[in-house]
């Protein structure tokens, strides 16, 4: 039987509507230039671009919030942007989105991260990245702790989304992680090898395979070194579970007690990757907030992320794409480590 059949789903999807998540990280703006290649350039071997359209969205943990709303939960993003046409976007995308914005305005400290990808027939050519990396000051810290403290008496979970861009710190993990355990919120973290040992604390960890490479040494060539690896980052985060993404290959979901899950990857076309481990951790999130089970949990992110990578750009997914992705999903598999030859991302 699959995990996580439709009725099941439609149950868990409805329950999802009556959820408040938290949203905490590094917002950004995705600025897409939309054009075509009719030549090269004479002034170097590099084409040239006739534009035709531009789009903005909202990315980042932005992104993350956008996923939620449109899962059908209710959205608060706690994040800091700077006074500049950039934040002004991302302002304007969030409200028109339905998100709940509670962002401190850094005034002149710092930018607000701007990611500008050109496209032409569909087709990356070049991103150009317009950012401040450096950690938040100790005001801007005490001030989006001091949000996140407020906000946090209404959620079901709080999701902590770290694209290291310096708003996620371990000053703020100390602050942030102990006031969500005493409220008895669950946590979620969509990690960064810098920061992995501030993230103890959290329930659920969702790092991509690079990451896990990163943080536990191993290279996951096999079942026997994912499995090691989903084993050596529960000890070492002291968490109740690990949901490995693994790009083509699905994911794997890693509980203490219990052997590996392999979820397939259920994407049947696969467009842009971009933001899909932002459905994953909102959905994932959402799910377990309505009372689901972390691998009907899992499933359902799977599907989620299944949609968003068949879509152009930073995409999200609604509850009736989620179903029809679960209907043309393949069958889950319990063994004892997960598929071979994991994809390197």
């Amino acid at each position: 039987m699959p995990l996580l059949s439709s009725a099941r789903a439609r149950v868990l999807l409805r329950a999802m509507g009556e959820k408040r998540v938290l949203v905490l990280g590094d917002v950004m703006l995705d600025e897409f230039v939309w054009g075509r290649v009719s030549r090269i350039s004479p002034e170097a071997p590099v084409p040239v671009v006739a534009v035709e359209a531009k789009s903005d969205h909202v990315g980042g943990a932005g992104n993350v919030a956008v996923n939620v709303r449109s899962l059908g939960g209710e959205a608060v993003l706690a994040a800091v942007v700077g006074r500049d046409a950039a934040g002004t976007r991302v302002r304007e995308t969030l409200a028109a989105a339905g998100v709940v914005a509670r962002l401190i305005d850094a005034g002149e400290e710092r930018r607000t991260t701007l990611k500008t990808r050109i496209l032409a027939h569909g087709q990356q050519v070049v991103r150009t990245d317009l950012e401040d990396t450096t950690e938040l000051s100790r005001e801007l810290e005490q001030a989006l702790g001091e949000v996140v403290r407020r906000e946090l008496a209404g959620a079901s979970a709080l999701v902590v989304s770290d694209y290291q861009k310096g708003v996620v710190s371990a000053g703020l993990l100390r602050r942030v992680l102990p006031l969500a355990r005493r409220r008895g919120v669950p946590v979620l973290v969509d990690p960064k090898p810098r920061h992995f040992r501030h993230y103890r604390g959290a329930q659920v960890v969702t790092p991509n395979q690079l990451e896990a490479e990163q943080v536990t040494g191993l290279r996951l060539t096999g079942p026997a070194e994912i499995a090691a690896a989903g084993r050596r980052i529960l000890s070492l985060l002291g968490c109740r579970a690990v949901l490995l993404t693994r790009g083509e290959h699905g994911m794997s979901l890693f509980e203490r007690g219990r052997a590996p899950l392999h979820v397939p990857a259920a994407a049947r076309e696969v467009f842009d990757v971009t933001g899909a481990g932002d459905s994953v951790i909102a959905g994932l999130a959402l799910a377990l907030a309505a009372g689901a089970s972390l691998p009907e949990a899992a499933a359902l992110a799977n599907a989620a992320a299944s949609v968003v990578v068949g879509k152009l750009g930073t995409a999200q997914a609604t509850p009736a794409e989620v179903l029809q992705a679960l209907r043309l999903a393949g069958k889950p598999k319990r063994s004892s480590a997960a598929a071979s030859r994991p994809e390197r991302r």
